[in-house]
């Protein structure tokens, strides 16, 4: 496990922890409002008009608000464990230390599938009756089950793979092929770092951010231009950070060409 793929398990760890604390607070809260609601006698009604009457609507309103801040943090609890499950979920990572190997490895999946598309439809074509077709499906490596279910037509009556699966597929290499080029001129690029007009601009390559650090807070334009332009205060960074790759270094032009205006 890489120190990426370690602090993804750590982030886990912690989404995981406060879904537990929020169920545990929740259950507290629904087991206190059940106790509350056991003092009042079953069908026991608001005495309209009896001095107790302020004081038991009250009362019942504890409860109502007890069970639905209960129901509130079994909803919290319930999004934080699907923040837990969706952690590392989200495709690779340009932080990732891997993200290269994984991304090539990818690409070359998806360059083997969209072979085998062509290869199938070739085969497809090539039978002349539904036998011929199967078996020339199944000689490509692929189960019965499998080259039945290619066989099977879409809603248009179609079978094979359709022209806009080709495309997706055509599509999604594209897209990798690009993120391997920025990814290895990333690599190769060195940090730098320069002065502006109050503040100080810098590409760190190690941490795989472009940075705008300023010598004090910066006024409330300059704080939403840079918001606008995708870049977010980092606390640990004491510095306004967006990724550093083709994007990022458009968008922190187009901010310091205001800055230093």
């Amino acid at each position: 496990m890489n120190s990426y793929e370690e602090k993804q398990e750590a982030r886990r760890a912690r989404y995981e922890e406060k879904a537990s604390r929020l169920r545990d607070e929740a259950h507290r809260l629904h087991d206190q409002a059940h106790e509350m609601a056991s003092a009042i006698p079953f069908g026991q009604p608001i005495l309209v008009g009896h001095h107790s009457e302020g004081r038991d609507r009250r009362y019942r309103d504890r409860i109502h608000n007890t069970f639905g801040k209960a129901f509130a943090t079994m909803d919290k609890a319930d999004y934080y464990e699907e923040k837990a499950a969706k952690v590392g979920s989200g495709g690779i990572s340009s932080d990732d230390p891997d993200a290269l190997d994984k991304l090539n490895d990818k690409l070359e999946n998806l360059r083997r599938n969209h072979e085998f598309m062509k290869a199938a439809n070739a085969a497809i074509r090539k039978g002349k009756t539904p036998e011929a077709k199967l078996a020339n499906l199944m000689a490509l490596g692929v189960s019965e089950g499998e080259a039945q279910d290619i066989l099977k037509p879409d809603c248009l009556g179609r079978v094979g793979f359709a022209p806009y699966s080709l495309q997706n597929s055509n599509a999604n290499i594209r897209r990798v092929e690009q993120r391997i080029r920025e990814l290895e001129r990333a690599a190769a690029a060195e940090s730098r770092e320069e002065e502006g007009r109050g503040y100080t601009y810098r590409e760190d390559t190690e941490e795989n951010r472009i940075m705008f650090l300023f010598p004090g807070k910066p006024d409330d334009d300059t704080r939403q231009m840079l918001k606008d332009y995708g870049f977010r205060w980092s606390p640990t960074r004491k510095a306004w950070v967006r990724m550093l790759n083709g994007r990022g270094r458009f968008a922190a032009m187009c901010v310091r060409e205001r800055l230093d205006a």
